[in-house]
């Protein structure tokens, strides 16, 4: 009786970690994400990006934080929540410990999917073709209601294909290390490790699941018509990119450099947050 009636306790605490690390995370890092964006968008190279930003000024570079920021906190919550809730039971009825790992981390992936409003929003708000047309989130959220409910969730299928599989890797990853590195009684190592460790599994998989961003993207920056093939619109990017998959990875390096400081500050900030709940 006592371990159930711990539970709600346990996940609150969890929804609460991952809340507060990724307030944390998209403050920090928004700039370079927006950068990756315009990448991911137009093909073009980093210092490219950098100059359009540069020319649009200080005003419109943090424009379109708010969708990321209320999309991240409330999905790393859900993350983090949603995982320990589905995770501890599994393993107390006896499943196996990495089975109870990827199905929890899955249906989280999968849970976190109905936020997508939110990086459907931040898509059309960080492309300059739409500056003169959106004032702001909240003008943004209330022009797409005229299309529908369902036009919130345009590109939803690369972001289910995402969520999912990224959060297995994570958590699964995530333990290994954290199991396999030495423990260190100094506060300053302790950190370096946690952000390392947060660091390096985050640049591998947003390398794996990059494409699935760039397709994500150029169904999002569509407003109206009929939804398209996910397949089509792959092949679409692949023709017009000059047939070579590399041009796929355009802005993969500051991609890997914007997830390294992102998931290392989220898993730091985790840990940290974490130690002072509990």
């Amino acid at each position: 009786m006592s371990s159930l009636a711990e539970k709600p306790t346990l996940n609150w605490k969890e929804f609460v970690c991952g809340w507060g690390a990724a307030f944390i995370n998209v403050t920090v890092t928004y700039p370079i994400n927006k950068i990756i964006f315009r990448q991911m968008l137009h093909g073009i190279k980093a210092k490219k990006a950098f100059y359009q930003l540069h020319g649009e000024g200080i005003f419109f570079l943090y424009r379109g934080i708010l969708p990321p920021l209320c999309q991240k906190t409330l999905s790393l919550s859900i993350m983090f929540g949603v995982y320990e809730q589905v995770r501890q039971p599994l393993v107390e009825t006896g499943v196996n410990r990495y089975m109870a790992k990827a199905l929890g981390a899955l249906i989280s992936g999968t849970t976190e999917a109905a936020l997508m409003p939110f990086e459907r929003v931040q898509t059309l708000l960080q492309n300059a073709h739409y500056h003169d047309e959106f004032k702001n989130t909240f003008h943004a959220f209330k022009a797409l209601r005229s299309y529908g409910l369902v036009e919130y969730y345009r590109g939803l299928v690369p972001i289910l294909l995402r969520n999912g599989p990224s959060n297995i890797g994570f958590f699964i990853a995530r333990e290994e290390l954290q199991n396999c590195m030495p423990k260190y009684d100094n506060e300053f190592i302790r950190t370096s490790t946690e952000f390392m460790c947060g660091a390096l599994i985050g640049v591998v998989l947003s390398s794996i699941f990059y494409p699935l961003n760039v397709l994500k993207v150029a169904m999002q920056n569509k407003i109206g018509g009929e939804f398209e093939n996910p397949v089509k619109v792959f092949v679409q990017i692949y023709r017009d990119r000059g047939c070579k998959v590399r041009y796929f990875y355009h802005g993969v390096q500051m991609n890997c450099a914007r997830a390294f400081i992102s998931w290392g500050v989220m898993n730091t900030a985790y840990e940290h947050i974490k130690a002072v709940i509990y």
